[in-house]
This record gives structure tokens, sequence and C-alpha cells, in this order.
């Protein structure tokens, strides 16, 4: 399988050294007249457009998710004089090979390398949507003279995500069928259509842009065939298939549909992500563990006391995925045989093991699992949250896509009656803004399922935003706790029977292999008791009307002449508005 993305990470080399700005390509080498003739040429130029996707597992901040670092969303530290995210070299480069690929007699290559190029394109302005709302389309190269262009005010998102439709159907009609875990296909067209789709149908029925069923039926319609005819399923395979699927050196072809491929011993292709796990103390929150449900279905925050449950039993007898996901007791880290205590290294107390392989992966850039970008999974969520909200779900719908996730984690099935008959008030806490409808007990419940399967997988951040349930994610609204102490005093954080961790106020008394001063190394809630509390010394806010997208660049509004407005609810140096 790494062979694929030798002859991928070869072709994109020569390529960069060709065209690495296509302002200066050498003209007495390769000109349009001479160039996009072949079958290699078109695969080389294409090759640079899968820059576009995540080239390393990162993750934003959110409610379910912090660390040392937090991003400027959450800290609202966002300004106008920020370029980055309004950058359009990867445009012109798809709308220059677009403009040129007619060079090419060979139809079915021409075909299916266009149907790369609009998937890509799709894909860039899907990006640029979700960041900024209106944005101009261009389906053409922009010429240095061509001042009107050039001066473009914004487009409605709305007609801009029209574009990307369509798009996204010229590409699911000219690529091939065959599974290809480094190259988009068909079948990545379909899934990426379901998750764009989804994207602007529910961010346009929480923010009251209206049109909003026509991308849920979409998106709903996507997802369908995706399911019905692409043969693509879940990794079940062993013990543990939820956890394998994301420290697996090879991506899980039976699931993954679209992979980034890492090779350390012959590429030097690797990324950071167990490294940064412990080194920028990434930690989940207590909010995001309350979702997971109890291991026979019933609802961990109905439990009387639930708040005040120490960590050892808040994880007992939950949803496997937890364990799978979590630093939890009796963790055996990947190619070791003792147990890992938990030592309270993360900001909460909830340290994540999902990406985690073995120790030799654990320093900078040693890191070697196959980061999956689309996965069936996902497919099976954006499916059912899609006719969830248009009220078209049926009991069908859930078996063939939450109830196979749960079946993955040996979990009982939803039950779409008793998810409606008795909405989660404790989730209804967690998404104040949900529709209220007869659907909104298993929409919930939809929001659940994806909070677990999909996290760290960098979804939370925009699914938030969607909803329209962004002052959820600062700690003005929801302080970013953890795990739950009753006071100073030792614990068997292992259940081994031996106590490993010391919490104290003045000086440590026990013989254990982590102490923690309360007050300074671990900060309470409570003072000397409560939830160990992330971030307690400052709070962020959330500006309902502003923070939902980001500011348009400054500079680019001033090159502009003001036709480029500026976002609601925020300044800038200009004195256009």
């Amino acid at each position: 399988m790494k062979s694929i993305y030798r002859i991928t990470a070869a072709a994109t080399t020569v390529l960069f050294c060709m065209a690495c700005d296509l302002d200066t390509i050498p003209e007495d080498s390769i000109t349009p007249e001479v160039y996009f003739k072949t079958e290699t040429d078109l695969r080389l130029w294409t090759n640079q457009f899968y820059s576009q996707l995540d080239d390393a597992p990162s993750t934003t901040c959110a409610d379910d998710h912090i660390y040392r670092t937090l991003g400027d969303v959450i800290t609202g530290t966002r300004s106008a004089a920020d370029e980055n995210g309004w950058t359009w070299t990867h445009l012109r480069r798809i709308n220059y090979y677009l403009e040129n690929s007619v060079n090419c007699e060979n139809e079915s290559v021409r075909a299916h390398y266009d149907g790369v190029a609009y998937f890509f394109r799709a894909y860039f302005y899907y990006v640029k949507v979700r960041r900024y709302g209106d944005v101009p389309w261009y389906d053409y190269v922009l010429a240095s003279d061509d001042e009107a262009s050039l001066r473009k005010p914004r487009d409605d998102r709305g007609y801009v995500m029209d574009m990307v439709m369509e798009d996204l159907d010229r590409a699911i009609a000219s690529l091939g069928e065959e599974k290809e875990i480094a190259r988009v296909t068909k079948w990545t067209a379909l899934a990426f259509k379901s998750r764009a789709a989804l994207y602007e149908g529910t961010f346009r029925k929480y923010h009251g842009l209206g049109d909003h069923d026509k991308y849920l039926t979409l998106a709903a319609e996507a997802a369908g065939e995706f399911i019905a005819d692409s043969g693509y399923g879940l990794y079940t395979s062993g013990s543990e298939p939820y956890r394998e699927l994301f420290y697996s050196d090879d991506a899980k072809q039976e699931e993954v549909i679209l992979a980034r491929l890492y090779n350390f011993d012959d590429l030097n292709l690797s990324h950071s992500i167990q490294f940064n796990i412990e080194n920028n103390q990434q930690s989940l929150t207590r909010r995001f563990m309350n979702h997971y449900l109890m291991a026979d279905g019933s609802r961990f925050t109905d439990i009387a006391g639930h708040e005040t449950m120490p960590y050892t039993d808040e994880t007992a007898g939950r949803d496997t995925r937890m364990q799978q996901t979590v630093l939890c007791p009796g963790y055996v880290q990947v190619g070791e045989s003792t147990v890992s205590p938990n030592t309270l290294l993360s900001l909460t107390g909830y340290q994540p093991i999902k990406f985690v392989s073995d120790a030799s992966r654990g320093g900078a850039s040693k890191g070697t699992s196959d980061w999956p970008l689309f996965r069936t999974a996902e497919v099976y969520l954006n499916y059912a949250e899609a006719k969830a909200e248009l009220g078209t779900l049926t009991q069908d719908d859930i078996d063939k896509t939450v109830n196979r996730l749960r079946d993955r984690a040996g979990m009982p099935h939803l039950v779409m009656a008793d998810a409606n008959n008795d909405p989660d008030p404790y989730l209804l806490a967690c998404y104040p803004n949900v529709t209220r409808s007869a659907n909104t007990g298993v929409i919930l419940e939809i929001r659940r399922e994806r909070t677990v399967e999909l996290v760290m997988e960098n979804f939370r951040l925009w699914d938030m935003l969607r909803w329209r349930e962004g002052a959820q994610m600062v700690n003005a609204t929801n302080p970013y706790y953890g795990v739950w102490f009753p006071g100073p005093g030792t614990y068997d954080m292992d259940l081994d029977g031996q106590d490993d961790l010391e919490l104290y106020v003045d000086d440590p008394v026990a013989n254990t292999s982590t102490r923690k001063k309360i007050g300074s190394d671990v900060i309470l809630s409570d003072g000397t008791a409560g939830y160990v509390w992330a971030y307690s010394g400052i709070t962020y806010t959330w500006n309902e009307e502003r923070d939902y997208l980001w500011p348009i660049p400054a500079d680019e509004r001033v090159l502009s002449g003001g036709v480029l407005t500026q976002n609601p609810g925020w300044s800038d140096s200009t004195n256009f508005d």
C-alpha cells in the first residue's frame, strides 16, 4: 500500500520542481501548448491539488478537546490583520488545469483528471465558505490586467455552494469506482458531497439563512448512494477495532475512503500526533466524557451522583469506545505488557489515547499511522443527521447507519421512537439551540454518536459552528472541567490495588509514583476538592453576532478598494465601512 504513496510523493516532488508558482514556469520548457497532452502530464499537474488536504493529523480546540495552546476561535483572538486562510494559489492552479486539459486528446484520461480538478475546486471553496461565508467565485484564471475580476465583490454563499455541488456532481460522474486509498475516486466525491451539503444545510437552518432543506436533501442523497453502492463498511476485526483503526500504519481500506499516508523509513514522511498528545497536554473534557452511554445503553448522566463520581467509577461499564479513546484504568499501550496509570499529565486528567501507537512512535515526527481524511463512519452519520433534520428519518435509516457503529462498539441499538419520546436532558443542555420538533430526541442522539465516534478528527469545532452552539465552546459558558476528586489524599488510578497518585496541600506524605500539589500542580474547582479545572484563571467569551465567521483580511479589502465587505461584527483598520 505504501508504494502508492511513494509514486504520488515522487511525482509531486517532480511537479513542484517544475511548477512551484504558476507565474514563474519557464516558458522555454513548459507552456500550455506543449503540456497537458499525456496522462503523465495530467497526473503530475493534479498531484499538487492533494496538498489542500490535511497534511498531518491536527486537531482544533472546542468544548470536547483542549490543550496547552488554545486556538484563536476559543480565545477570541482572530483578527482582520491575519491573512491566513485568504489564499488563492490552489484555485489558480486548478482553473489553469481546467482551461488547458483540452490539450489531452485521450478523452477518458482527460475526463478522469478533470474529475479530480472539479473535486478539489469544490474542496477549495467549501473551506472558504466555511471560514468566510460569502466569497468571490472564480472558475477561470485571472489575468493581471483584469481589473474587474480582481476587484470583484463577494458572491453569496448560496451561489458558491451551488457551484460546489455542481463541481462535485461533475467529479462523481467522471471519477472511477475503483477503491484507491491515496487518490480521490467517485466514492470520495460522494462522501465529500455528503459532508459539504450537510454543513451548508445545517448552517443555513440554524443560522436562519433559508434553503436549508435543499442542501440537506443533497447530503442525504449523496450519503445514501455511497452506502448503497460503494461497498465500503466498517473495520471490525480484532478485539479493539475502533482503537486499531487510528494507530494502524496501513489505513483500513474496509472503512477508510481516502487517507494521508505516512512512511518514515523510506520517504521520511511522518507526523507528531502522539508526541503532541503528551507534550501539548492534550485533554478531553468532562463534558465530552458525559456523552458516552453506559454499556447497557442507559444514560450515564441519569445516574444519581454522576457529577461527583470518581475517575475509576465513571469510566467503568461505559461504551467501549471510551476505553479505546481515553486513558482509562487498565490501559496498556500498544507493544507493552504493563498498565499505564493516569498521572494527570493532561490538563483535565482525561488523556487521549486515540492515535497512540507503540512507544517508538512517541517522538517528534516519529508517527507513521495513516491519517483518515474520509471514512465510512462519517458518511453514516451525515446520512442519519441530514434525514433527521429533514424530518424523513426512519428506524431503517438508523439501523443501517448509527446502529452499525453501535454494533462495532458492542452497544445496544438506538431506537428512534424511544429517543424522541424521552430526549436526553443533559444533551438538551449541551445543545440549547437544537431544533425543537418530533425528532429532537433522535437528533440529539445522532449528535452524541458523532461526538463520540469522530472525536479528535477535526470535526467538532465545525459542528458546533454549524449548529450555532459556539457559546458552548468557551469557558465563560462551560468551564473546562475534568476528573473529580473529593480532596487531598492518595488514589489508585489504575485499579491494581496500589495507590499511585497523591494530591496534597502542604507537603506530600505518601510514597506514590505521582504527586500533585493542589493549587499549583493541579487546580480543583472548589479549592481543595472538585473537578480538575483547566484555564481556571482565564475567561473566554463568545460574540454571537461575530464569531461564527472569520474576518476578511484588511489588506485584501484595501487592495479591492473596499469592494470586499467585512463580515458582521468585525472591525479592521480600513475606512470602508
